[in-house]
């Protein structure tokens, strides 16, 4: 069996800084592609969740981006100002609100999709590849017991990490 390394000091070792600084750089690199398409980051991730299923009631919003609503309300607010997406009172619960798609927020699929492949390809991945990255990405975040993965926090098909 082989052993672990011998624990690490240096920074250059630290995983918490490696993976902040990649981080930080994809998110640099999406701000750069999502300004031509006026969005920032966030505005953009409310529009994937919406281009999956529209008319999302603002809980399912904030449960499938791990958004507070107090986060998540302004966020819409702005969108609604410019016209990507409308909000109505549910027809079966007025308490609730539901989000969905204006002409113009559909209209900016394609360019979206242009967006996925530019990163894909920046960072220099297949498609495969990329889902097997995305797919260890979300272990690893339910493994340290946070965001929307954390019940699927099991192994990949096919790891042996001994837990089984």
């Amino acid at each position: 069996m082989p052993t672990a390394p011998d624990p690490s000091v240096a920074l250059d070792d630290e995983i918490a800084f490696a993976l902040g600084s990649a981080s930080r750089a994809v998110t640099r690199r999406y701000r750069d592609l999502l300004a031509g398409m006026g969005l920032t980051y966030p505005q953009y991730l409310v529009m994937l969740v919406l281009w999956e299923r529209e008319g999302r009631t603002l809980h399912e919003l904030g449960e499938r981006l791990a958004l507070r609503s107090g986060t998540l309300s302004p966020l819409l607010r702005r969108m609604v100002a410019v016209g990507l997406v409308v909000e109505r009172r549910d027809d079966a619960d007025r308490r609730s609100v539901r989000v969905s798609l204006t002409e113009a927020g559909r209209a900016m699929r394609p360019q979206a999709e242009v967006v996925a492949s530019t990163m894909a390809e920046a960072m220099g991945l297949g498609p495969a590849e990329l889902v097997e990255f995305v797919a260890r990405l979300r272990v690893l975040t339910g493994r340290m017991g946070s965001g929307p993965w954390t019940a699927a926090a099991a192994a990949l098909p096919g790891e042996d990490d001994g837990r089984r």
